[in-house]
């Protein structure tokens, strides 16, 4: 891994069963423990922030009037089961109850 001025030094405290498989990980792939920490705390900080704007977005969606109430979405999918097919329930704005 390449240190450029854009990177930051973090110290985290690991189980030292987790630190025997990762220097045996980093002996096998070439690589250092801090690749491998590094990559894999990437992997996961993209995967979790991903998540965390899905659920924003999906607020914001809520939030506009952008969703269906789970029994129409129920009902649709019930008649897709049952072959009925028809278009999906249009979301529309509910008031505050």
């Amino acid at each position: 891994m390449v240190t450029t001025t854009s990177d930051s030094v973090v110290s985290v405290r690991l189980d030292s069963d987790v630190v025997s498989q990762l220097d045996e990980l980093a002996g096998e792939m070439q690589r250092s423990r801090s690749f491998l920490i590094a990559q894999a705390v990437g992997e996961f900080v993209e995967r979790e922030y991903a998540s965390l704007v899905a659920v924003r977005e999906g607020e914001a969606d809520i939030e506009a009037g952008r969703s269906l109430e789970g029994d129409e979405v129920r009902a649709w999918f019930e008649d897709l089961k049952n072959g009925r097919t028809r278009e999906a329930p249009a979301a529309r704005k509910r008031h505050s109850k």
